[in-house]
């Protein structure tokens, strides 16, 4: 009689760590080890456990591997294009679950949640980003949109599209948000100057501008904190 072939040596380690995260959590797994977890989704008939190391020692820790662009994680051997969309929708499904978490909410109580909203969505971008949170006027967030994109230093920002868009949202508030690829949130000459001009623009038709924060990759800024707005 013919045997069964035998499992493949990771099936038995896949169903260990799928056994420690189910009885004690993320906390008991390292880095890598939960992003085996993800990787099993994407790739579930290979051992993964030597991309994991690989993708996080490429990319210098697991948030920076979710955060990096799918192009760039499909340059790592192994690891095809559509596993690193797979690993994209994760991100994005974890960014919703944290923009859920500040919705609706008066800033002023949700004030962490939101900087930790803003560190998820921008710490690990290549490219700058401004964001406009739009307040109603109990200061609940009641939107979050990408205003435009830009270089790895630089984006062009226009109060007249800022205030527009506010108007057009019936928000009363404000909060810019931006980060800074290179890593460092000191805001730039160019940060205060059109910060300026967005908060004199606002103030001509009662809008309120709260706070411009910048989100580098380990640190956030806030501009009312340094005392510029």
């Amino acid at each position: 009689m013919d045997k069964k072939p035998a499992k493949p040596h990771y099936h038995g380690h896949r169903q260990r760590l799928r056994q420690r995260f189910a009885e004690n959590g993320a906390e008991a797994l390292a880095d890598y080890e939960l992003l085996e977890l993800l990787l099993f989704r994407a790739i579930p008939r290979r051992d993964v456990k030597a991309l994991a190391k690989d993708l996080i020692a490429n990319f210098g820790g697991f948030a920076e591997v979710l955060g990096a662009a799918p192009e760039r994680l499909a340059e790592t051997p192994g690891l095809s294009l559509q596993a690193a969309h797979e690993l994209k929708l994760i991100q994005a499904a974890g960014l919703r679950l944290h923009r859920e978490g500040v919705m609706k909410r008066p800033v002023v109580s949700s004030w962490s949640a939101l900087l930790d909203y803003c560190r998820a969505a921008l710490a690990n971008e290549t490219r700058e980003q401004f964001r406009i949170l739009f307040l109603d006027r109990k200061n609940r967030l009641i939107g979050d949109e990408i205003q435009n994109h830009g270089t790895v230093d630089h984006t062009p920002v226009y109060p007249r599209e800022v205030l527009r868009r506010t108007l057009e949202l019936g928000a009363s508030a404000i909060i810019l948000v931006h980060n800074h690829p290179s890593g460092d949130p000191t805001p730039s000459r160019g940060d205060v100057d059109m910060t300026k001009d967005i908060v004199t623009a606002a103030r001509a038709l009662n809008v309120s501008v709260h706070d411009h924060i910048i989100v580098g990759h380990s640190d956030v800024i806030s501009f009312k904190a340094l005392g510029l707005l």
